[in-house]
């Protein structure tokens, strides 16, 4: 098919191929994944049947547990029972906490889901307004101020900043909750409880998120500099234009491409980040249960908690993708 044929075919069949082709590439990226995962969990040391039995039992009785669980069976057997049973919609069994895998880990996640989207936010907000202002006043106190921010957001781990955080507004100013996700001694309702986790989650969304800012806000800050110095930008203001129709509407849009390629990527590290964080709080999410079913061996768990971080980034991929052509109407879909 030549250029001129294939510019003629309608942008949503060209769409729906590129969606279907998207698809089928994130479904075997996952498979991948869930298939890696599983080797590494079980080919490290240790053993959960002596978290499950205890350590002064006999080999007869350890070998009783392993029969129960499948654990007595070779690992390809269980990897091929496993993914049978992931189709079927079951993530199978507990082994430390006795319940389905899929109820231990989605009680956790409206806490988690909280958290990354509300640190996703305040990192895109804060980061975007951060560059496009250091940018607009380069090497000026301000330009400065903001590169002094992103070299310190770089240099200290999310854990060290929740720490911070947590000794001085928690436990010396005593404005934010310490630990938890709502006020265990109150019996709130309405209003009431939704500012009470609002509260609760001031601390561990900032500390996640200030990393993210640093990132962002210097990624933002190079590109709105290339694109300030561009002809198109110095004909707007002979126009003219207001320096924030300038700043927002023609720069910000023609630097925003690879500021949305790495917001897109900060699921994944908010995720992994997430772990720290919400164990310096005790807050009750995904990242705090990463923990603990890592240190009881529970492997159901953590493979769960695996697929779902896998989809998760691979959705947050394929809507930073088609997400592009929104921003910038010059990017056409190609076969």
């Amino acid at each position: 098919m030549t250029r001129s044929q294939f510019s003629k075919i309608p942008f949503s069949r060209v769409f729906n191929r590129l969606l279907v082709r998207r698809v089928v590439q994130s479904l075997i990226l996952i498979l991948l994944l869930i298939v890696i995962n599983f080797f590494l969990i079980h080919l490290a040391p240790g053993d959960p049947v002596y978290y499950l039995a205890g350590q002064s039992g006999d080999e007869a009785y350890y070998e009783l547990i392993r029969a129960k669980f499948g654990l007595d069976q070779p690992l390809t057997t269980q990897l091929w029972t496993y993914l049978s049973s992931v189709l079927r919609g079951d993530l199978g069994y507990s082994l430390s906490y006795q319940q389905p895998v899929a109820s231990v880990i989605f009680s956790r996640v409206p806490a988690t889901l909280l958290l990354v989207l509300s640190a996703l936010l305040m990192a895109t907000v804060g980061g975007v307004l951060l560059g496009v202002e250091a940018a607009r006043r380069e090497n000026s106190l301000a330009d400065r101020l903001c590169n002094t921010f992103a070299l310190l957001g770089h240099s200290f781990p999310s854990f060290s900043i929740g720490h911070i955080l947590l000794l001085f507004f928690a436990l010396y100013l005593g404005l934010f909750p310490a630990q938890g996700m709502i006020s265990a001694s109150q019996d709130l309702s309405g209003l009431d409880y939704w500012l009470d986790i609002l509260v609760h989650l001031a601390l561990p969304a900032v500390t996640l998120a200030i990393v993210q800012i640093a990132q962002i806000m210097r990624l933002t800050r190079s590109e709105m500099l290339n694109v300030l110095g561009e002809n198109f930008i110095t004909t707007a203001r002979a126009k003219g234009v207001s320096e924030r129709k300038v700043l927002y509407g023609h720069a910000l849009r023609n630097a925003l491409l690879p500021v949305v390629t790495i917001i897109g990527t900060d699921l994944g590290m908010l995720l992994s980040g997430a772990v720290l964080t919400e164990t310096v709080f005790a807050y009750p999410g995904l990242g705090r249960l990463t923990l603990e079913v890592l240190a009881a061996r529970d492997y159901p768990v953590l493979m769960g908690l695996f697929l779902l971080i896998s989809i998760a980034v691979a959705v947050m991929n394929f809507l930073t993708d088609i997400t592009y052509p929104l921003i910038d109407p010059r990017i056409k879909y190609s076969r």
